[in-house]
């Protein structure tokens, strides 16, 4: 009778990052996408079956497939921009979280040219702008050569060439136009190349925004540049991905904030599950911040075995730099070849 009452009682929950999403000022007939986190903070799956924008301007894209208790799935939004001034449009979610839709808002404004560049380029670094901080190309494989692009406005009070300074050799760096005025914006083109990779698992340096002639690198210019190389599953069969190793963790989110809070030095155990029907292959295990340890007993387990990885954390080696407080786990599962544990302080 109690497991029954418990049944009943379970339900999905809908969980976004944020309910309205402002652009700010974006170029007219130049479309832009919101992307919104939705996080399942229920008990049972939660099931977006149904997104419904209230404008022709506005398309949606969303996870269709059922979202675990504590995992994310996305909805994105993009707006045409068609047409000029203020504007502030709803997309309709229907979920089984809730009877009633949920809805989520974008709003901005379309100008025929940017004057404030606070939203479209929120990071400043001197007199220049920029629309990201971190240059984290998407994952690839061997043979890829990926594009990814910076956008740079100068608001200093002279003209400005876009440059990185100490560009590792497997990236490829150029910018257009070679020279911005002040007020203007360009982009600097980034292109990877996976040849040049020497190994699986993350590859990850960093680059320097040049703000005037004979400037020099440091913390306040740097922009971290990382790229995962994965292995290629593409020449499977069907019946060798039927018997594939398929890697489980027993949590993906390490907090260590309370225990951080008594002690200088902190761990957590992970239990690593092979639930697949071939031997499990840990090839590569990464942490990048000196402050955190991993150890892990066995790197190849045979179907339904379990394994335990500890998670140490130092916090006397902790700056205030904390991006790459994580590690990164490299396997032969075909549908998971890269794991990532994220460590909360």
């Amino acid at each position: 009778m109690l497991s029954a009452v418990g049944a009943a009682m379970a339900q999905a929950r809908f969980s976004a990052n944020t309910e309205n999403y402002s652009f700010g000022q974006i170029e007219w007939k130049h479309p832009v996408t919101a992307n919104f986190v939705v996080t399942n903070t229920g008990d049972r799956p939660l099931v977006m079956s149904d997104v419904e924008p209230d404008c022709a301007c506005t398309a949606v894209q969303w996870t269709q497939d059922p979202i675990a208790p504590g995992e994310k799935g996305t909805l994105s939004v993009t707006f045409d921009a068609e047409a000029l001034g203020h504007f502030q449009k709803s997309v309709t979610i229907f979920t089984n979280a809730a009877t009633h839709p949920i809805y989520l808002k974008i709003s901005g404004e379309v100008v025929r040219e940017i004057k404030d560049f606070s939203k479209t380029h929120p990071y400043e670094i001197g007199g220049i702008r920029l629309d990201r901080n971190e240059i984290e190309f998407p994952d690839v494989q061997r043979g890829e050569r990926p594009v990814l692009q910076v956008g740079v406005a100068n608001m200093s009070g002279q003209p400005y060439e876009p440059v990185l300074m100490h560009m590792p050799f497997y990236v490829e760096m150029k910018s257009e136009p070679q020279v911005l005025q002040q007020g203007e914006k360009g982009v600097i083109t980034l292109t990877l190349n996976t040849d040049r990779l020497t190994d699986f698992g993350l590859t990850q340096s960093s680059v320097y925004l040049s703000r005037f002639t004979g400037d020099k690198v440091g913390e306040e210019n740097e922009l971290p540049l990382s790229a995962v190389l994965l292995p290629d599953f593409s020449g499977l069969t069907e019946n060798e991905r039927l018997n594939a190793p398929a890697v489980s963790l027993s949590m993906k989110d390490v907090d260590m904030s309370v225990a951080l809070a008594k002690k200088n030095k902190a761990r957590q155990d992970i239990i690593l599950t092979n639930t697949g029907r071939s031997p499990l292959q840990i090839n590569k295990l990464q942490v990048f911040h000196r402050a955190v340890g991993v150890s892990l007993k066995k790197s190849v387990l045979q179907p339904g075995e379990s394994t335990r990885l500890r998670v140490t954390v130092d916090k006397r080696n902790i700056t205030k730099q904390r991006r790459h407080l994580r590690l990164l786990m490299i396997t032969n599962d075909p549908k998971q070849p890269k794991m990532v544990v994220n460590i909360k302080l």
